[in-house]
């Protein structure tokens, strides 16, 4: 590996270390290089090296403890919830099922956020799904924006919602969604279905019509969720 650029080295090792242990290159079994080792590797300071330590250890994916070294802590105990270890798990080559609960993620979130919406949302919010939505609608034919527009319309529902517990799954659900709606929206096939069902949903908040909305983001998700079981048959 060539040895990292002088800004902002902690940062870099991190960015550098977290892949390599999310993509499976550092293990139980291939543990961590010992921080001297590190230093050397990467031709940066022992300070640096300690500092991209404690980054990834407040993340949940190593441990540090005098005389024990560097642990690479068990895949249950990394912090999913942060953007920066859902982006490393998602580059790395992300297997449906890791997909597939991330989907389950939404349906436990999203149509209670909708539902809410349709109770809450003040006319600026319910402006902001509609330009998403429209924006949507505009770019289904001929615009590489189209994934954006799409998480955007699902992050205003959020901010829509009015519980501030919801909108703080904004990057978690961003950056998660970037990768999904890129995956099961070319298996769906038809576009203009997918821009007709935000329609639909964008309706129901517009018109407060709360269960409708609950019911269609429920829909709308547990058939990205049958996409996806139908491809890992």
């Amino acid at each position: 590996m060539a040895p990292l650029r002088k800004t902002s080295l902690s940062m870099q090792l991190a960015d550098e270390l977290g892949k390599a242990i999310i993509s499976g290159h550092y293990n139980s079994a291939h543990a961590l290089p010992t921080e001297a080792k590190l230093c050397e590797q990467y031709n940066i300071s022992r300070t640096a090296v300690r500092e991209a330590v404690k980054m990834l250890a407040a993340k949940g994916i190593i441990s540090s403890r005098p005389r024990q070294g560097i642990r690479i802590e068990d895949a249950d105990n990394w912090n999913l919830y942060d953007p920066q270890v859902l982006t490393w798990m998602l580059d790395s080559n992300p297997s449906l099922s890791i997909l597939k609960e991330f989907l389950e993620m939404r349906l436990a979130v999203e149509p209670q956020a909708a539902a809410l919406a349709a109770q809450r949302a003040d006319s600026e919010s319910i402006a902001k799904i509609e330009h998403a939505w429209k924006n949507m609608a505009a770019s289904v034919d001929c615009d590489s924006n189209f994934h954006r527009y799409d998480i955007d319309f699902h992050l205003e529902l959020l901010n829509a919602s009015g519980n501030r517990f919801l909108r703080q799954l904004r990057d978690f659900t961003s950056t998660a969604l970037n990768v999904s709606v890129r995956y099961t929206t070319p298996i769906k096939g038809d576009t203009h279905m997918v821009v007709e069902a935000h329609k639909n949903l964008f309706l129901a908040v517009a018109n407060g019509e709360v269960d409708k909305a609950r019911a269609l983001s429920v829909s709308m998700i547990e058939e990205a969720i049958a996409l996806i079981e139908q491809v890992n048959r």
